[in-house]
């Protein structure tokens, strides 16, 4: 049985990956001022720094209508019995309503939409992990299943080097955006049931922040899929990026280690200069 494999590109994951997995991506919408982007195409990070600084205000997104998750299931079920689609958190975006409702009206051949509680590598992460399935000879449902049993196990965190795109966007309040500026404070936020919180605060530079954020991952998560991990940012510099590196081959063993580069929507959101280590713990 032909299984394709799709998500939505908040599943930030790299042209590398996309390739390699054979995964098809539906592109959510950025709109600056009455200018419609669409996510991957046609809009960089650059372009939403330069909106924000000019006009002191985040851009909109908007998630794809359900007409065009049943034209994007068109092109994407060409030659395959089943479509397996994953989405961004119900929580974030009305993406999974859509492409559920989508899917059950889909003749062609059987689409699973499938709510990963999750964003950027978190959910890509689920639909790698559907790949690994689907070559191991699972059936769509069984696939379905097992990633939604994973959901609760994916860690979906970043480390933000600035407050500003979450006190904009109503998830920092004005204090806590102050206080972090005049105390160095870089948050640890994570994802509970589909929806982000700050879990932890750390102080100093973000080098350093990152540090001890991933010493604290390790420490939290000592049994893990070691079949790969994603370090994901928005535009982070060069020595940023190696450093984390470095510090994800200290505390952990993965297999393979991703860099992704975060898409517009969840650029959008977080700014510039923010990190994640992103994987899948495993039962203790």
């Amino acid at each position: 049985m032909k299984i394709k494999i799709t998500t939505d590109s908040t599943g930030d994951l790299s042209e590398e990956l996309k390739k390699r997995y054979n995964i098809g991506v539906s592109p959510l919408h950025v709109i600056l001022g009455e200018k419609v982007y669409t996510d991957g195409e046609d809009i960089t990070p650059q372009i939403i720094f330069d909106y924000v600084k000019e006009t002191g205000v985040l851009p909109k997104t908007s998630a794809p209508s359900p007409e065009e998750y049943a034209a994007f299931f068109e092109r994407e079920s060409e030659g395959y019995d089943a479509v397996v689609h994953f989405n961004i958190s119900e929580k974030a975006s009305s993406s999974y309503s859509n492409a559920k409702a989508a899917a059950e009206k889909f003749k062609k051949c059987k689409v699973y939409a499938v709510d990963t509680m999750s964003l950027s590598t978190g959910q890509g992460l689920l639909a790698l992990k559907a790949c690994d399935f689907a070559a191991a000879g699972e059936k769509p449902e069984k696939i379905v299943k097992l990633c939604e049993d994973l959901r609760d196990k994916v860690n979906t965190s970043f480390v933000p080097n600035v407050l500003d795109y979450l006190h904009k966007g109503g998830r920092c309040s004005l204090a806590s955006l102050i206080g972090a500026k005049v105390l160095k404070l870089h948050p640890w936020i994570s994802m509970k049931d589909g929806q982000m919180y700050a879990k932890k605060k750390y102080m100093g530079n973000l080098e350093s922040c990152l540090k001890k954020y991933i010493k604290d991952l390790a420490d939290e998560y000592p049994v893990y899929d070691k079949t790969r991990c994603c370090i994901t940012h928005c535009n982070c510099d060069r020595e940023t990026v190696e450093k984390a590196k470095e510090y994800v081959k200290e505390n952990f063993a993965f297999n393979e280690i991703f860099e992704t580069i975060t898409g517009s929507v969840v650029t959008s959101h977080c700014g510039k200069n923010t990190l994640g280590v992103l994987f899948i713990a495993a039962e203790q």
